[in-house]
């Protein structure tokens, strides 16, 4: 019997960098969580999406620490470097809420804390694949609307165990049908001649309203 999963992202809204804290000059105190989606001291956000960091100054000596709940309600921190003005940083998970963003050391000069429109934008959560089927014989679709460039990414960590807070290494597909595509798109010519854990859709950029869902099948089995 064919094994189908079927995930949508959502329509996701316009991007903002200071909708989770805006512009402040903090030093060595707290980042103050006063953007747009804050309500209570908690930033919720439209969908789980990468949480971005812009300094106005030189941070390249400290770090970040993101804390707040994944898609699935679970707990989720995350540390990234900082880096000198105008780069910007932006976290590697996908936060659903963020409760609080700390830094170490002194914060140069501005800073504020928002989502990403670009370049990594969001990630769907992981579809578990099974390990048993032999072949393994995985299909997959996505369908998009407007204007969306999106990615399929695959991990040979095992996503379905607890989470533990190592994050699964993610590799893209080799083949060019489901990588960096702007249009519906799908593999018929099976990438997997080898059993992976899980695949998932990583979102490069998106203008606001459009839409992506993705449809994973795999065949045989009882």
């Amino acid at each position: 019997m064919a094994i189908t999963r079927q995930i949508s992202l959502g329509t996701p809204a316009a991007a903002s960098a200071n909708n989770i804290a805006q512009s402040q000059s903090p030093g060595a105190g707290a980042i103050v969580l006063n953007g747009s989606a804050v309500s209570g001291g908690v930033a919720t956000l439209d969908v789980a999406r990468r949480v971005l960091i812009t300094p106005g100054g030189a941070d390249a000596g400290i770090t970040y620490t993101v804390v707040g709940t994944g898609r699935g309600g679970q707990a989720l921190t995350e540390t990234v470097q900082g880096v000198n003005n105008p780069s910007t940083v932006t976290t590697t998970q996908d936060f659903k809420t963020v409760t609080a963003v700390t830094h170490s050391g002194s914060v140069a000069g501005t800073v504020t804390v928002g989502t990403v429109s670009a370049s990594t934008a969001m990630s769907s959560e992981w579809v578990a694949v099974d390990t048993t089927r032999d072949p393994i014989n995985i299909g997959i679709a996505v369908f998009i609307t407007g204007t969306i460039n999106y990615t399929v990414e695959y991990t040979y960590d095992d996503v379905t165990a607890p989470f533990s807070g190592t994050f699964p290494t993610v590799f893209n597909i080799a083949t060019g049908s489901l990588t960096s595509k702007a249009a519906n798109g799908d593999s018929q010519a099976n990438p997997f001649n080898f059993p992976v854990w899980a695949v998932r859709v990583t979102v490069n950029s998106y203008t606001a309203g459009a839409t992506l869902k993705m449809i994973v099948q795999q065949a045989g089995g009882p």
